[in-house]
């Protein structure tokens, strides 16, 4: 959706909000210092000043107040920011079509479904009340089957905000052979962020202490990492002068943290984004197509309905596009929804009648992976939907 007429415009009435809020606050400090002034010599001269005197001291204060024209000062100001709210909701009521149920086709929807999509939405979100109430509301007491790993995968993200790697530690080491089946070394870099916090906090000894019992299970395959921080002993307590400083930046907590949620998700069978924001996401940017399509075909409705393919493209960005057509890399055939894609164990994809082909149709007989030494079982594969 085109929306960079619409910013400009919002930009435009916070731009004059925020210049008419700070020349009244401008104003407004302004008699308070003249006022404060005045006060300031009415109380000083309390004993010997006259009647008079004071009359005398407040018309001054009148004459400056009526100098400075607060009103005046602001009438600008506030003139502009009018001007640009008015324009803002016209140019609104032009952009959008309140009635979107012209692009809408009839489809037959499972709200069992798509209230565990809603109820997981709020739990992937870390919104565990709004998520409970919706189940309790809804009725669909399966839905909060998602609430329990998500919960954990927050509490782990929480510690690690305040520098305590613990929880993710007990994770990654729950979840090792699974983090190694898809290739995910997040638990040697747990490590190596617990290695720099003892190091730079509790020191030496206790640095070598920790890599002595935790690192030797990554040494055939991260050697030089491990070496990396070997060397780092050499300059403890002055490893921000180092030529390792880099370990120290708090960028590498952000993005272990992003990627742990990634991998929370993954070993769950959730994708990182909710479904249920990048389906909306898309729909907003496709619904201006779709309502220019439907204008051009008024009263070709029933057409609409039954089409199985648009006669435009829907141009999305590239974050939305997935891949619509998927052809079996063993077979060379395009998947159906007979012959669906399914993701094996590994992370690899084949369509179902080459996995009931490599299986020689037994769910519990394994097979190895056209692609990768992974043995993997029919039963655990998973269908993907196009």
């Amino acid at each position: 959706m085109e929306l960079n007429s619409i910013k400009d415009a919002f930009d435009r009435v916070t731009k004059k909000q925020k210049l008419s809020s700070s020349k009244s606050q401008e104003v407004i400090e302004q008699i308070g210092q003249e006022i404060q002034q005045v006060l300031s010599r009415l109380q000083s001269g309390q004993d010997s000043a006259s009647p008079s005197d004071h009359k005398l001291i407040l018309n001054e204060l009148k004459a400056k107040l009526k100098e400075i024209a607060p009103l005046s000062q602001l009438e600008g100001t506030q003139k502009e920011l009018n001007v640009a709210l008015s324009k803002y909701p016209k140019l609104l009521e032009k952009s959008f079509i309140p009635d979107i149920s012209k692009a809408y086709r009839n489809i037959d929807f499972d709200i069992h479904t798509v209230n565990h999509i809603i109820a997981s939405h709020f739990y992937r979100e870390g919104r565990f009340d709004l998520g409970d109430c919706f189940v309790n509301e809804s009725k669909e007491q399966e839905a909060a089957s998602n609430k329990s790993p998500f919960l954990e995968m927050f509490q782990v993200l929480e510690a690690m905000k305040s520098r305590d790697l613990e929880p993710a530690l007990n994770w990654a080491a729950r979840n090792h052979n699974q983090l190694n089946q898809n290739g995910s070394d997040i638990e040697l870099k747990l490590h190596r962020l617990q290695f720099v916090e003892i190091l730079q906090n509790r020191g030496r000894d206790e640095a070598l202490k920790y890599a002595r019992a935790f690192f030797s299970p990554f040494a055939s395959k991260h050697m030089a990492e491990i070496q990396k921080l070997m060397a780092c002993l050499l300059w403890a307590g002055r490893l921000d002068s180092s030529p390792y400083a880099e370990l120290l930046s708090s960028i590498h907590w952000d993005k272990l943290a992003e990627e742990l949620a990634r991998q929370f998700c993954n070993l769950m069978g959730q994708s990182y984004e909710s479904p249920l924001s990048v389906t909306i996401a898309a729909g907003v940017q496709g619904l201006p197509t779709l309502l220019k399509l439907m204008n051009v075909m008024t009263g070709k409705k029933q057409e609409w309905q039954s089409m199985k393919q648009l006669p435009v493209p829907v141009d999305l960005e590239r974050e939305f596009q997935f891949h619509s057509i998927f052809v079996c890399p063993v077979s060379r055939d395009q998947v159906s929804e007979e012959n669906p894609p399914m993701l094996l164990s590994c992370g690899h994809v084949l369509c179902k009648q080459s996995i009931t082909k490599l299986s020689k149709n037994n769910s519990t007989r394994p097979f190895k992976c056209p692609y990768c030494p992974a043995e993997v079982e029919a039963g655990q594969c998973k269908q993907l939907y196009l």
